[in-house]
């Protein structure tokens, strides 16, 4: 079989593999070195494992371990097999982890061998045959180790022929509003994405990404992965997100990805600045906004600029600031080429430029619905076959996109429609604000009041009629938060993201 004419994810990535395939493709913290053929005959073998359990094409694998060369081996064996790679947050318990495998009825689940007692348990409940860990159990008692039952398996492999429409994964969405909803991509909405990006991101296969992000995300996994595997790049494997560690590695690295977390966390470092930064090409940032002060210190501290983009589960990257040109602070940027993004009025027309409105997209990157959900994939779509990001935002004069806020954070107070982002960009440049989140809270006359929480600097003595006097000087009265709240910190997900939904219930 010809592998030029199979859409397998896996196949294109292999085509793009270095011709010197001894060549370093995975260094690791605690000083590993993967070769390109490490990857290969590694992901051939428990390819081969997967394939001798006798699994139908589309058949889950559903997976809930820690970041390693290994587990990004398994992800690539996955797909090669034909079958659809299902990545499980390592932060779920037992109750989201029954939910998820009853949902998608995996039939392999590979489990971190500390939680396979438990696991096993949810995974048989829901009908899975086959359960895994992915490395030994130190007290020597691990029949279920992927690795150990792959090792006797041949280190080649025929990539499964796959078509561009079939499945490649499944991303449960992180359910801030109702039950967690598995968005389904495809072979071809991958690669349409690792292609743009590779030649929007200006990728070179002398490129050396530090990867410090989880893998079971679209940011670790589809974005920064990708982006390496796809240009044939070295990657630096970090466990997770340690700024001393990051700053042991960026003077060997040219690429870095993080959440707007950890570029708050290298800029709270004193040695981090231009010195630290020589070797380095690029950094971007997503996941969650980016603030405007964190934007410009990172400028003035490195001379380099951060790259923001936006993009989701469902759809994987969508817009970038550019890599030659202007990169805006606050914005996400423009359409990457072959997406079209579109903010509309409630009546479902364009809107004007710098006005708020719905943001659709549409392309080539944009998965084709819920995994069981027909009703609420329908639901998602337009008749002209738009996605419903449940974004908010707007268009500059210059075609940049600016996010500001998601449809079911915005609040309704007195009959005004209220965007918590504009609130918050006043509220972030105050002196002494480390950072806010604006909420909607339930009030007998308003409907909704505006709430504001807010973390202080360490030292600032702001009050709550401070912050309220400064925002009456600025902003339209129905705008001014009727309470402020203080906090040490913002709850937030794994990703960055601030839990609006778990504020509002405090606050409620």
């Amino acid at each position: 079989m010809n592998d030029n004419l199979n859409a397998n994810l896996y196949a294109l990535f292999a085509s793009r593999f270095p011709a010197d395939r001894s060549a370093c493709c995975i260094e690791t913290h605690d000083g590993h070195y993967y070769s390109w053929d490490d990857l290969e005959r590694a992901s051939a073998r428990i390819a081969n494992l997967l394939a001798s359990l006798g699994l139908e094409p589309g058949e889950r694998v559903a997976v809930q371990v820690e970041k390693s060369p290994e587990a990004l081996m398994l992800y690539l064996a996955t797909i090669r097999a034909g079958l659809v790679y299902l990545p499980l947050n390592t932060a779920y318990r037992q109750s989201e982890i029954d939910y998820f495998l009853g949902d998608a009825e995996p039939a392999v689940v590979v489990c971190s061998p500390a939680n396979f007692g438990w696991v096993a348990q949810s995974a048989f409940k829901s009908g899975t045959r086959h359960v895994f860990t992915l490395d030994e159990l130190h007290n020597g008692r691990n029949s279920g180790s992927l690795l150990e039952r792959a090792a006797h398996h041949p280190d080649q492999f025929q990539t499964v022929q796959r078509a561009g429409d079939d499945l490649a994964a499944i991303l449960y969405t992180s359910g801030t509003t109702g039950r967690s909803k598995g968005a389904m991509l495809t072979h071809r909405n991958l690669a349409s994405n690792a292609e743009v990006l590779h030649r929007f991101w200006h990728w070179q296969q002398d490129d050396v990404l530090l990867h410090a992000l989880p893998l079971f995300h679209v940011h670790g996994l589809f974005v920064a992965s990708h982006g390496a595997l796809y240009s044939g790049s070295k990657m630096i494997f970090l466990p997770r997100f340690d700024s001393a560690q990051v700053m042991e590695y960026l003077g060997r690295s040219t690429v870095f990805m993080g959440v707007p977390t950890y570029y708050v966390r290298l800029l709270a470092d004193p040695r981090f600045g231009r010195e630290a930064c020589r070797n380095m090409r690029l950094f971007i940032s997503g996941s969650a906004p980016l603030l405007t002060e964190t934007f410009t210190d990172f400028q003035s501290r490195t001379d380099m600029t951060i790259l923001e983009r936006y993009g989701m589960s469902e759809t994987v990257m969508l817009t970038s600031n550019p890599y030659d040109g202007e990169r805006r602070g606050g914005t996400v940027g423009v359409p990457l080429p072959g997406v079209s993004v579109r903010v509309v009025n409630a009546g479902g027309e364009n809107c004007a430029v710098g006005d708020i409105g719905d943001i659709q997209v549409k392309g080539p990157n944009i998965f084709p619905g819920y995994w069981r959900m027909p009703e609420k994939t329908a639901e998602e779509f337009t008749a002209d076959g738009y996605f419903k990001t449940g974004d908010v935002g707007r268009f500059d004069h210059d075609g940049y996109l600016s996010i500001v806020g998601r449809s079911k954070d915005l609040i309704i107070s007195g009959g005004y429609n209220v965007y918590p982002k504009e609130i918050e960009s006043v509220i972030d440049e105050m002196d002494g604000v480390a950072e806010s989140a604006v909420i909607g809270v339930p009030h007998p006359d308003f409907g909704e009041a505006v709430n504001a929480v807010v973390v202080l600097k360490p030292g600032a003595t702001l009050s709550e009629s401070d912050v309220i006097q400064s925002l009456k000087a600025r902003i339209a009265n129905f705008k001014v938060p009727k309470r402020v709240h203080f906090v040490p910190e913002l709850p937030r997900n794994t990703m960055g993201k601030v839990q609006k939904n778990v504020l509002r219930d405090r606050y409620a």
